[in-house]
């Protein structure tokens, strides 16, 4: 659970508190000590310092006063443009790359879904909840893990058999990037039917039967230009 403060000096912040009558928040906690230790980027949360006893575990971090994207995409009093919501998923990449290839280690966050997005006073993404992530030794490419990440967003290998490695976050932002523009969460779907399957039999022809209808003006000038912006952006998240 977290909750904001407010520091003497008047500086926001957000703790999170770890529920310790969870099996898995001890775990958790260590875990995201040892990875946000060594990540300093501007998409990433940051950690300002931590508290841990016997009863007690929590992190303090930069308070994000706008929220999560998950707010912003199914809140009725937010709205997102396309502009501004693909300068977000840009944010998110650019954590990814970071984690992926600007680290000493590679780190594989294993958890991408907008929940975990946060954004800033002036709407800049930052990257959140390291709580399951991973770290790959310098000649590991990938891992076995038994911790399970979202439903809807797990590579299908990771999901069968736990195995980690940064194509499961790159996919997992691929699902995230749909949702984004279509507005339906990957667990809407059922049977074989998922997200990505879903966009790909409407593209290129029918955009408009998966795109978020408020990203476009129906009988706009400019209608036929947005959906090609969609389209093409559908089609990078369909290749992750």
């Amino acid at each position: 659970m977290t909750f904001k403060g407010i520091l003497r000096c008047g500086t926001a912040i957000a703790v999170k508190v770890f529920n310790l009558q969870l099996d898995a928040a001890f775990k958790s906690f260590d875990t995201e000590c040892e990875v946000l230790r060594i990540l300093h980027h501007r998409n990433l949360v940051k950690v300002i310092t931590r508290c841990s006893n016997l009863d007690f575990k929590a992190l303090v971090l930069d308070y994000m006063p706008n929220g999560s994207l998950e707010k912003y995409l199914y809140s009725h009093n937010y709205f997102l443009d396309i502009r501004q919501r693909l300068s977000i998923m840009i944010d998110v990449a650019c954590a990814l790359e970071y984690l992926h290839h600007g680290c000493s280690l590679p780190v594989i966050h294993c958890d991408m879904k907008p929940s975990n997005v946060l954004l800033d006073e002036d709407m800049v993404a930052h990257l959140s909840d390291f709580g399951i992530s991973k770290l790959l030794g310098e000649d590991e490419g990938e891992l076995y893990t038994k911790t399970l990440a979202t439903l809807g967003y797990i590579v299908p290998e990771y999901g069968l058999d736990g195995l980690v490695s940064a194509k499961c976050d790159v996919y997992s932002y691929g699902v995230m990037l749909l949702e984004t523009f279509t507005r339906r969460k990957p667990n809407e779907f059922e049977g074989d039917l998922s997200l990505k399957k879903w966009v790909s039999y409407s593209l290129p022809e029918a955009v408009m039967d998966v795109v978020d209808i408020n990203l476009v003006t129906p009988t706009g000038n400019h209608l036929q230009k947005e959906l090609d912006v969609v389209a093409s952006i559908m089609n990078v998240a369909l290749d992750c």
